[in-house]
């Protein structure tokens, strides 16, 4: 049995649903994600979790318990906000021991586990700190120690890490993913950064409007995405319009229009005629000087750089093709000293390999 059951969950604020029966299952010791854009409906489904709304429909159980009724502060359930929630007139130890106070911990084990709780966030040394002395990343570390100090079966985080700049929220990234591992609590975080839901999941949920769009292995999610929305919302993506021609073993034709034939390999591939997209990865297609020796099997085509974003470790570059029509390319900036390969105006080829691509039905 999983540890949380979310069954046909949905949540109507007047005539707007915000969740829209959602039903998932999340087991012990996962680092499970809900990913969508604002206003999907990620954060009241981690409110309803955590007992500060109800449902309008459907059950949560946590360990076989419904939830039903049943007050936030009655739940094995804690949650760490983006905005942190500390008290600014107790020290850090203070905040922690906090949460044990409210549950009735004997007084004599109140230092041990608040001890305990900071080393776990290395934090001890700064037990007698107050809040305004604390960096952003040392404040969420808190707000953390806090949440694990009761030991909950759930731990909810909402957009815990959004207020970083980029270099401390990475750094946070990796000390999450192994504070999860040695406490080996449950996680349920909300992001809506793509980036950071696939460096820290073990499985994620996309969600929009109020739906679960796809819920896989983040390497399934990036690689095979199930329809357009998510293509196009997780990382960069090439999305071509696309109508199956035919089928020929493993590897099915397709007419893009504007554009061209291209193939590509399917297990399963839908009948001649259906209509769709080929979703395809930057990283995936190759961009080389005009007339660059080209491959067996591989789909070519030629065309001229419009624009360019540098990236530090690589370029992503729009090529316009002879139709008009758009296709990026990702190159790696390996060669010392040099920003870019490609200038505005070049003319170049680009490719991509037969099972580069993955075709959406419509």
């Amino acid at each position: 049995m999983a540890l949380l059951d979310i069954l046909n969950v949905t949540r109507r604020f007047g005539s707007m649903t915000a969740v829209d029966g959602v039903s998932l299952s999340i087991e012990a010791g996962e680092f499970f994600t809900l990913l969508g854009p604002s206003g999907c409906g990620k954060t009241t489904l981690l409110r309803m979790i955590a007992g500060f709304d109800a449902p309008d429909g459907g059950r949560i159980v946590l360990e076989g318990k419904d939830l039903t009724g049943v007050a936030p502060e009655q739940r094995n359930v804690r949650t760490v906000f983006q905005s942190y929630a500390l008290f600014p007139h107790m020290t850090v130890a203070a905040n922690v021991a906090f949460a044990l106070k409210m549950a009735k911990t004997p007084a004599a084990a109140l230092a041990a586990k608040v001890d305990e709780a900071l080393r776990d966030v290395q934090l001890d040394a700064l037990a007698a700190r107050f809040p305004h002395e604390l960096s952003g990343g040392q404040k969420q570390r808190v707000a953390i120690a806090r949440a694990l100090v009761t030991h909950p079966a759930l731990m909810l985080l909402d957009e815990p890490l959004a207020a970083l700049d980029a270099k401390l929220r990475e750094q946070m990234q990796l000390e999450l993913i192994n504070l999860q591992k040695e406490v080996g609590i449950t996680f349920v975080y909300v992001t809506h950064d793509q980036s950071e839901a696939l460096a820290l999941s073990h499985r994620i949920a996309v969600m929009n409007k109020g739906r679960i769009e796809q819920l896989d292995q983040p390497s399934k999610i990036y690689s095979f995405p199930k329809n357009r929305f998510v293509a196009d919302f997780i990382g960069q993506c090439n999305i071509l319009e696309a109508q199956v021609k035919q089928r020929d073993g493993d590897v099915v034709e397709l007419d893009l229009p504007g554009i061209g034939p291209a193939r590509a390999l399917l297990d399963a591939a839908p009948p001649s005629g259906a209509r769709g997209a080929l979703a395809l990865r930057p990283e995936k297609v190759a961009i080389n000087p005009s007339g660059y020796a080209k491959t067996d099997g591989d789909n070519h085509l030629s065309g001229t750089v419009t624009d360019f974003l540098y990236l530090g470790d690589v370029t992503i570059y729009r090529v316009a093709l002879a139709s008009g029509r758009q296709i990026q390319a990702m190159r790696a900036n390996s060669a010392s000293g040099r920003a870019r390969f490609f200038e505005v105006g070049d003319a170049v080829d680009v490719a991509w390999q037969v099972d580069a691509g993955h075709f959406l039905v419509d």
